[in-house]
């Protein structure tokens, strides 16, 4: 069933971006600093709301993770983002810390729902093999690999995982979550500066989906593993201690996609499904 707005409240989308760096990941916690904690106390204290607000994102961000194009949700009473909507991005950037930056502020379309009514999320891994080192200007955001990188036998190795998969060897498991996804793009390129830039778009991804994906075919790049080696791991369907769950700087979520307006409440239910291999028993 999809989620309807409450009569009196707007629901209003924002996209926004952070440096993971000193965050411990998105979702709220009491005792941490979190992105989502930091972005529901500014819409608080700039809109003076009586009641606390609560965001639903697009995808949740583990700690040291960047984001450039997140996306989140918030239902806001209809009186209050009439009275704050022309000055609320401006009111934002002047109570949020600068790793954190929300660049717009609207009133969704009908049926939005900023985590189910997503088709696909874009993420980029970035990582340098120079024998010297990272740039310092990068060291951020970029991982050093202390191995020579092969990437035309890393592209090899990651076409085998494309399409719709059970990815458990990929993920850490979570109580009555499935982890069966669609891989739409794993590509690997080396840029003019040496820069590799792992290209991964997914409908969705489990937890340490993208990360343990990079620290299997990094093996392969550096001649540590065989190109055939990452899909034996995947169609072995359990954890391969053998797989490296890199660490998280080097990791940007970039962009969120959804469909037309006209589809969003399609996909907001469709979403929710708990999906199952084709072929797969019902029980």
């Amino acid at each position: 069933m999809s989620d309807e707005v409450e009569p009196g409240f707007v629901r209003v989308r924002l996209d926004l971006s952070y440096d993971g760096k000193d965050f411990s990941g998105w979702a709220k916690q009491r005792t941490q600093r979190t992105v989502q904690g930091e972005i529901e106390s500014a819409l608080a204290t700039v809109m003076r709301l009586k009641e606390p607000v609560e965001l639903t994102v697009a995808g949740r961000t583990d700690s040291g993770v960047h984001a450039r194009g997140q996306v989140a949700h918030v239902d806001l009473p209809a009186e209050v983002w009439a009275e704050h909507e022309e000055k609320l991005l401006r009111r934002l950037a002047g109570r949020l810390s600068h790793d954190v930056r929300v660049w717009k502020v609207a009133e969704a379309p009908a049926g939005f729902n900023a985590r189910f009514s997503a088709i696909w999320r874009r993420y980029a891994y970035r990582v340098t093999d120079h024998i010297g080192g990272v740039d310092p200007l990068l060291r951020g955001h970029v991982l050093w690999h202390d191995w020579p990188l092969d990437v035309e036998a890393m592209n090899s190795a990651s076409r085998p995982l494309l399409g719709e998969h059970d990815f458990a060897a990929y993920c850490k498991k979570r109580e009555g979550a499935t982890t069966i996804r669609t891989l739409q793009q794993l590509s690997w390129e080396r840029d003019a500066s040496g820069v590799v830039t792992a290209t991964v778009r997914a409908d969705a991804f489990c937890h340490n989906m993208v990360r343990s994906l990079v620290g299997a075919l990094l093996f392969v790049g550096d001649g540590h593993r065989p190109v055939d080696w990452p899909g034996k791991v995947l169609a072995a369907g359990v954890r391969d201690s053998a797989v490296h769950v890199v660490r998280p700087h080097g990791l940007t979520l970039e962009e969120v996609g959804y469909p037309a307006d006209s589809e969003l409440a399609a996909r907001n239910i469709e979403a929710r499904n708990k999906r199952t291999l084709p072929g797969a028993g019902c029980c």
